[in-house]
């Protein structure tokens, strides 16, 4: 991977982490869970997941289309093989 992409997902990195850490919601949720008597420790974990675009972007007013299209591999049923994967990260199993 170029050296150009790992500083751009590491500022995505660092973007979420500065979004969730000065979120006012979640410091609220967080200082009623602290009232109720208990410690928070918050671990998020993010899988960044880029797939090469060959092809030009659509033109402007175009839908961009997903699915058998978008280089993935196919899978059996609905489910390409990144969806699959995706699931799998989340800890989401489909029945055979």
């Amino acid at each position: 991977m170029n050296p150009k992409v790992k500083n751009l997902i590491q500022k995505l990195g660092e973007a979420i982490h500065e979004s969730v850490s000065e979120s006012e919601h979640i410091a609220g949720v967080v200082k009623n869970i602290r009232e109720q008597g208990f410690d928070v420790l918050l671990m998020l974990e993010a899988t960044i997941g880029l797939n090469e675009v060959e092809d030009a972007e659509p033109a402007e007013g175009q839908p961009l289309k997903l699915g058998a299209g978008d280089n993935s591999e196919s899978a059996d049923g609905p489910f390409t093989h990144n969806d699959l994967t995706f699931l799998k990260s989340l800890r989401i199993t489909l029945p055979e």
